[in-house]
């Protein structure tokens, strides 16, 4: 369902926006007013998502790189004439093994995207939100920063990284017309599941009540409306879209 005019006269920048969730998102801000540039590694997938999504620009970045998102937030600052939101969505798995056969290099990167590269991303765009009096931050954590999955423990620990960041610069944001939520879906059908084995998605389907995955528009309508100016009163909190896994 589309909110006619919801976005109007927002701009909005989305990670992780070339595929999945923020491709998703970036679409119905534009369908609902809004204007948005498209960040993602994949600059080949960028110009595809810009098409789909009607975005006014792309940008391609590695947000585990700050230098490059110090930058892209400038570039994307010119683009819109103003940021009002931001949605942090990128994000990998990571390898699929117990801890202590964990590869380091696929720890380090894990965090340094999903973890650090969020951190970034806030770090360089709040300026922006706290000039214009107004904002709206997005990032998407995931029920694995809740409970956990086995075989997953960089995964898990750096959405449960998200979550607490996003509790506490909710806070620290509180007075100055930003507000700051985390999503923390069940898996969903995206194109990150690819990065798994088939025995971990169904482990993953088996622990969600509705005994299904989730589809990526009913956690995009959520991410849209925690976007929104109609989400005024909850600040630092998370939003769940698990079909039922988590109730907390």
């Amino acid at each position: 369902m589309i909110y006619a005019g919801r976005f109007a006269g927002r701009s909005a920048i989305i990670t992780g926006a070339a595929s999945g969730l923020g491709k998703a998102a970036a679409a119905r801000i534009t369908a609902e007013g809004g204007r948005v540039v498209l960040w993602d590694l994949n600059a080949e997938a960028l110009e595809a998502a810009k098409a789909e999504t009607g975005a006014v620009g792309v940008v391609a970045v590695d947000v585990s790189d700050h230098a490059a998102v110090a930058a892209a937030a400038k570039t994307s600052h010119e683009m819109l004439g103003k940021i009002d939101i931001l949605i942090n969505s990128a994000g990998i798995t990571g390898a699929t093994v117990p801890l202590w056969e964990f590869p380091l290099d696929s720890w380090q990167k894990v965090m340094d995207i999903n973890l650090n590269g969020l951190f970034y991303c806030c770090r360089e765009v709040i300026p922006f939100l706290i000039d214009n009096g107004y904002g709206r931050i997005v990032n998407v954590a995931s029920v694995a920063g809740k409970e956990g999955n086995p075989n997953a423990s960089a995964y898990s620990a750096s959405k449960a990284g998200v979550i607490g960041l996003t509790k506490s610069l909710g806070k620290e944001l509180a007075t100055k017309g930003v507000i700051v939520n985390a999503l923390t879906p069940a898996t969903f059908e995206s194109p990150i599941l690819a990065q798994l084995p088939p025995s971990q998605v169904d482990y993953m389907r088996s622990k969600i009540p509705m005994g299904r995955l989730g589809i990526v528009d009913e956690s995009a309508a959520t991410v849209c409306f925690m976007a929104s100016e109609e989400c005024s009163f909850t600040t630092a909190s998370t939003f769940d879209t698990s079909g039922g896994r988590t109730t907390f």
